[in-house]
């Protein structure tokens, strides 16, 4: 596992932070990923993140990566140091850690996310986005995911934001190819 990590680290470069995504990660596995050296888990479920955390606490930096309902807002602020998933104004108004505006630039009705023309609104909040994350569609070809990762550099560009959460274990490369400064994997540690 250690050599895994550090091998995807070294190829992500320095200016990427790898986010071990933590989902199907049994709580006693954490204990061997604490072990690896990961520094920084993102998990989906705040359930499972509370839970998680009150077990492992400071063995890692805690990121939520999961789709955001406010009224879990409490349970994040007391335990990420960034929210990769905000996408509606309650949302934003409940976080109060830094955080992320997920954009959703597929127009898939099955994914979060703001449209890309009611960003500004968003970011017009005043809450602490350090930046953008977005999800493309699911596809067999880590290149399809190019231009979403591309247009989601531009918008980040556009409003002067500095981190870029894209790319997942089939696409990450690509999303560092196009400015990705936090990738998000699983799998791509756990396979033999």
């Amino acid at each position: 596992m250690r050599e895994r990590y550090e091998a995807l680290c070294a190829e992500a470069g320095p200016g990427v932070t790898v986010v071990v995504a933590t989902k199907y990660v049994p709580d006693d596995l954490m204990a061997v990923l604490a072990t690896a050296g990961v520094a920084v888990v993102g998990e989906n479920r705040a359930q499972d993140l509370e839970r998680k955390h009150a077990r492992y606490g400071t063995a890692f930096r805690w990121h939520f990566i999961g789709h955001l309902q406010s009224n879990k807002a409490k349970v994040l602020n007391r335990t990420c140091e960034l929210v990769h998933s905000v996408g509606s104004e309650s949302a934003a108004l409940r976080v109060m850690v830094p955080a992320l505006v997920e954009v959703n630039l597929s127009g898939e009705e099955s994914k979060s996310g703001v449209t890309p023309a009611d960003l500004p609104s968003l970011l017009a909040l005043g809450s602490d986005v350090r930046g953008l994350t977005t999800m493309p569609p699911l596809a067999d070809d880590a290149e399809a995911s190019r231009p979403y990762f591309r247009r989601l550099r531009e918008l980040a560009a556009e409003h002067a934001l500095g981190e870029l959460s894209m790319g997942t274990t089939q696409d990450w490369r690509v999303a560092v190819d196009e400015g990705a400064t936090l990738i998000r994997v699983g799998s791509a540690l756990f396979r033999a």
